[in-house]
């Protein structure tokens, strides 16, 4: 007789575990999909769409549209590095983590041809949150990572943000889009657990992300734009490009707000 469970990790880690014939179900929350995504990274001539060192279309759109400014940023699940390698070329102090070492050596191998300095952390983000990524952050980029968590992770997820994203800071997210030309599975959360599979990954509602990231201020939702191979910029249909504003903090008792005064 095995009792492992004593405090809320045991219980995700033991929930983790219900995926494990999937290797990637736990891109950041385990180290379970670093030998599936090492294999993946493995082979940088596949022809893989965000294999290209391109950033999103919809991150250089909310800088060129002023939406973010440069600061403190940090890369989730950063793959080879293209959205990282964008953000410190147009000024930005960029901290980028990825669970596969494979992935990792590839964008530093990136950063040092084009002359920009990030620092790049390999292993689990979750595990970093308390230590390795000091924040605050201005800005959190997550292309692709959210989508790979399984639903028992969300809550860590948030709790990530909450720690280090700055009040008044933003999460720029693409995901797998719901409906149709959307990509990932469309199972229900409870459904996952009974068919113990994240089928590549999961597909949202404009929705359901309103729902799980409901603290934070919705600036845009948008499917991402196509963008044609000639273009310098990432773009696929299937994916959701959402970034969402956290508040700042609000005023201490007795302070005066501009507009408080307003009708």
């Amino acid at each position: 007789m095995d009792r492992t469970v004593r405090t809320v990790e045991d219980v995700l880690v033991l929930l983790d575990e219900l995926f494990a014939s999937e290797s990637e179900a736990s891109l950041l929350a385990t180290g379970d999909g670093k030998d599936f995504w090492d294999r993946f990274y493995a082979d940088r001539s596949r022809p893989v769409p965000f294999f290209v060192a391109k950033p999103d279309e919809s991150l250089a759109a909310y800088l060129d549209q002023g939406l973010i400014a440069p600061g403190r940023a940090l890369d989730l699940g950063c793959g080879a590095g293209r959205n990282a390698l964008f953000l410190a070329s147009r000024g930005f102090e960029v901290d980028a983590v990825d669970l596969s070492p494979a992935a990792i050596a590839w964008a530093e191998d990136r950063a040092h041809q084009a002359g920009v300095d990030i620092r790049f952390l390999c292993g689990d983000a979750f595990a970093f949150a308390a230590t390795e990524l000091s924040g605050p952050y201005d800005l959190v980029v997550d292309s692709g990572c959210f989508h790979h968590l399984p639903p028992h992770r969300r809550p860590s997820y948030l709790a990530l943000l909450d720690r280090v994203l700055v009040p008044g800071g933003h999460l720029a997210l693409t995901s797998f889009a719901a409906g149709e030309g959307g990509m990932g599975s469309e199972l229900a959360d409870a459904d996952l657990y009974r068919e113990r599979a994240l089928q590549g990954g999961l597909a949202y509602t404009p929705e359901s992300l309103r729902w799980i990231f409901s603290d934070l201020v919705e600036v845009e939702l948008r499917r991402m734009r196509e963008e044609s191979p000639e273009s310098a910029l990432f773009g696929v249909t299937f994916l959701w490009s959402a970034l969402f504003h956290r508040d700042a903090a609000p005023a201490a008792s007795g302070d005066v707000r501009p507009g408080d005064d307003c009708a």
